[in-house]
């Protein structure tokens, strides 16, 4: 097996660069669905595409997402995948090395703008043998580069999964020694960053060519990605059909939920749901704060105010008195990115 598997690495490997040519030229448009749920963005190469198993590790990620109640909308230029997968947009692009998605960065975020990135590349640049000794290097502007477009967004960058051939394997292991030392770095200067033991989650018996996983180790690499985000508040909203920003109405007070309603280059919409708590209130007023210089421009059914960053809304004469469990929405649009959903607080009176 140990001399199959270098012929089979070179083989993908072409494989992946014509893929790549192909991607440049458009193929695999996007459909752009959307949920109205927070704006993911699976960035990558052909494991982010799904090579062998077309959407690969998205269809376990989109399941477990939808089983447990949370919207999430899928962002990119590129879509494929099955049915079962409820929305095939994202950045996996076939053969691309860190360098190749780095030069075209700026602009799917610019368009896209999504709150949390989900980032697992280096893998061509060590099968192509790419200056493999400056790879980490390349993934430390690439994430510079990533969160200078998106402040407010949470990125999770993952180590690359294992490859078959021994020689790969090393140089694998020996870039992703590095990874946990560029996102510690970052995150001290208080980037939102989280590292992903992506290369843990797998072994060789879970890829279907001595490169990409199989089925098996794709629903592995979703569930590593799951258990990722689920650890980090807001990056994936919240179950039961929000997208973060909420709290529960204690007993004689309320409680305030945040939604993204669509985003477009340079603005946004959002809404947010006021509840009572257990008892009836006569009014309420909602503060947050935005940590990417978003701000409000225009808002119905509250009066808003603006105080550079922190936005406070006031009931208006209709909405103001809830009984006991009761809800009302107020909406507005804003200038900024709108992939930040800020945490909420509801005072009654």
């Amino acid at each position: 097996m140990r001399r199959v598997f270098p012929r089979w690495a070179g083989a993908v490997a072409v494989l992946l660069l014509v893929a790549g040519a192909l991607s440049a030229v458009g193929v695999g448009s996007a459909y752009a669905e959307s949920n109205g749920g927070v704006r993911v963005m699976p960035l990558g190469d052909s494991i982010t595409d799904g090579f062998t198993v077309p959407g690969g590790y998205r269809i376990g990620l989109w399941q477990r997402f939808a089983n447990d109640g949370y919207r999430v909308d899928f962002v990119g230029s590129l879509s494929n995948g099955p049915a079962s997968l409820g929305d095939h947009d994202h950045e996996g692009h076939s053969g691309w090395r860190i360098d190749q998605i780095d030069a075209n960065i700026a602009g799917w975020l610019h368009t896209y703008t999504p709150h949390t990135v989900l980032l697992h590349i280096g893998t061509n640049d060590v099968l192509q043998n790419h200056d493999l000794a400056n790879a980490p290097v390349r993934l430390s502007a690439l994430i510079d580069h990533i969160t200078a477009a998106v402040p407010s967004a949470e990125v999770f960058v993952a180590t690359i999964i294992p490859l078959a051939d021994s020689g790969q394997e090393t140089n694998a292991r020996t870039f992703n020694a590095a990874i946990p030392g560029v996102v510690q770095s970052k995150v001290n200067a208080g980037e939102h960053l989280h590292l992903v033991d992506m290369h843990a989650a797998l072994t060789t018996a879970d890829l279907a060519d001595g490169i990409h996983p199989n089925a098996t180790g794709y629903d592995k690499m979703a569930a590593a990605w799951y258990s990722a985000l689920k650890s980090v508040p807001g990056s994936i909203g919240d179950a039961g059909g929000g997208n973060g920003g909420g709290t529960t109405p204690p007993p004689g007070g309320c409680g305030a939920k945040y939604t993204v309603v669509g985003q477009w280059s340079g603005g946004f919409q959002a809404s947010v749901t006021v509840t009572a708590g257990s008892s009836a209130i006569a009014g309420w007023t909602v503060p947050w704060h935005y940590s990417g210089g978003q701000s409000v421009t225009q808002a119905w059914n509250a009066t808003v105010n603006s105080s550079g960053s922190t936005i406070t809304a006031h009931n208006v004469g209709y909405n103001g008195a809830l009984g006991a469990g009761a809800s009302t929405d107020f909406g507005f649009t804003g200038s900024g990115s709108g992939g930040e959903v800020p945490a909420l607080t509801c005072t009654a009176g």
